[in-house]
């Protein structure tokens, strides 16, 4: 059976992605094809904030683009100098979060000090609303910003032409769903309802809903082995 997911390829290797290889060994041939670009942004300023660690109680990161962000903007010799030889230890003694369960302990352990988000143009508003139920403190940065990779269209046009229509295609993120699903629909022709939909989350999920789509499946947490268990009794 085939599977279209709509991502990069992690590292730049389609055949050594893991969602690759975990979905091809419970007999699914997957093919990745990327659906977003990322220009980063106010790195200056994100080293300024890094370089105050003192008003920070931690930092949250809700993305692997903002991790990246972080090391680039640490790039240049001097501010690796600077961060090797101060900064570092004074982070390491701070709580960095990443979403997930950890996120439920925010501000156990942060004090009363704002937390940094460095996050992406589009963020969700949920984080930041928790937080300030909670009266927890946080200091957002645009960091990177994302658009529709300039060669999506010709991709999947490519790929609908010389594999045909799949029998699943997982999206990603909201922004895979705003940027492919019409697309994918005009190619699908009539045989669109017999293609069944997965979502990486409840993200995506709720992404795809609001498009008028029906989620076949939602994999339990964003990994690998749990969409293909995902898939695998959806595509029963």
């Amino acid at each position: 059976m085939k599977v279209l997911l709509l991502k990069d390829p992690k590292d730049g290797d389609a055949e050594s992605d893991p969602y690759v290889k975990e979905l091809g060994l419970h007999g699914l041939e997957a093919t990745l094809i990327p659906v977003l670009s990322f220009e980063f942004v106010s790195l200056t300023s994100l080293f300024e904030k890094l370089s105050s660690p003192d008003i920070y109680g931690g930092l949250i990161f809700t993305s692997p683009r903002a991790v990246e962000a972080v090391k680039l903007s640490l790039d240049n010799h001097k501010c690796k100098e600077v961060w090797t030889n101060s900064l570092r230890e004074k982070w390491n003694s701070k709580s960095i979060y990443v979403v997930g369960k950890a996120t439920a302990s925010l501000g156990e352990t942060s004090g009363s000090a704002p937390l940094l988000f460095p996050c992406g143009a589009l963020k969700r508003e949920v984080l930041p609303n928790i937080l300030k139920e909670k009266n927890i403190s946080m200091e957002s940065l645009t960091v990177y910003q994302t658009a529709q990779h300039p060669s999506i269209q010709k991709s999947l046009t490519n790929y609908f032409s010389q594999v045909g229509v799949p029998e699943s295609v997982v999206f990603f993120s909201p922004s895979g769903v705003k940027f492919c699903l019409e697309h994918i629909q005009k190619l699908s022709g009539n045989l669109i309802n017999q293609v069944k939909f997965a979502a990486i989350g409840p993200t995506t999920a709720d992404a795809m809903i609001l498009e008028g789509i029906t989620v076949g499946c939602t994999a339990r947490n964003p990994s690998p082995q749990d969409l293909a268990i995902g898939l695998k009794e959806t595509l029963q």
